[in-house]
């Protein structure tokens, strides 16, 4: 009888192999079979672990959520500098992730969830819902530092919530462009604007 250890392995193996493939490629264009010959497991464990390819893009969604929480957002709104300060930040470093992702890969892969909600949102709408609440848990994050923002006097007659709304829908854009332009200095030119986006109460 395998080990809960070699389980975890296999599951795990299986989840990386659909973000590196879904990531680089698309959601439709990766199918189970690939997902399996790419982490070296029979569709027979695939479908152990998950009941179909929606259950693991669910899985993975919450998977890149949580490295993403851990190795960026966290990182970026650490309460180290001011608050628009961090807001920079996180554009740098999201700037500089997909610069590293081009130099291995050759391409600007843009925002995971960016991603899928262009491919899939109109498509399944479970998984449209599961992305929906991952831009809604950054908007949080957004809407904290503005509000410290305007406590902290850097920012004055702000509304808060539509211009994290309006800071998130920025964010996106600009990484659609650098991708469909597969240049990455379209992300250190104008993601530093991001911070200076200001929607004013009425």
């Amino acid at each position: 009888m395998p080990s809960m250890e070699s389980n975890t392995d296999t599951q795990q193996r299986i989840l990386d192999s659909a973000r590196e493939l879904i990531y680089a490629r698309s959601y439709a264009d990766v199918g189970v079979a690939a997902i399996c010959e790419h982490a070296g497991v029979k569709k027979g464990s695939f479908y152990h672990f998950f009941p179909s390819k929606r259950d693991l893009t669910l899985s993975m969604l919450d998977a890149v959520y949580a490295d993403l929480k851990e190795t960026l957002v966290m990182k970026a709104f650490a309460e180290d500098i001011p608050p628009l300060a961090r807001l920079d930040r996180f554009g740098q470093l999201a700037a500089e992730f997909q610069q590293q992702m081009h130099q291995s890969t050759g391409v600007v892969l843009g925002c995971p969830f960016g991603n899928l909600s262009n491919e899939l949102a109109t498509q399944d709408e479970t998984i449209r819902i599961r992305i929906e609440q991952i831009f809604t848990n950054l908007q949080v994050v957004i809407r904290k530092v503005l509000r410290e923002a305007v406590d902290e006097g850097e920012i004055k007659n702000l509304n808060i919530e539509a211009t994290a709304q309006a800071m998130l829908a920025y964010f996106e854009g600009v990484m659609l462009l650098a991708k469909s332009q597969n240049n990455t200095k379209i992300l250190s030119q104008l993601m530093p604007a991001m911070s200076q986006i200001r929607i004013n109460t009425i």
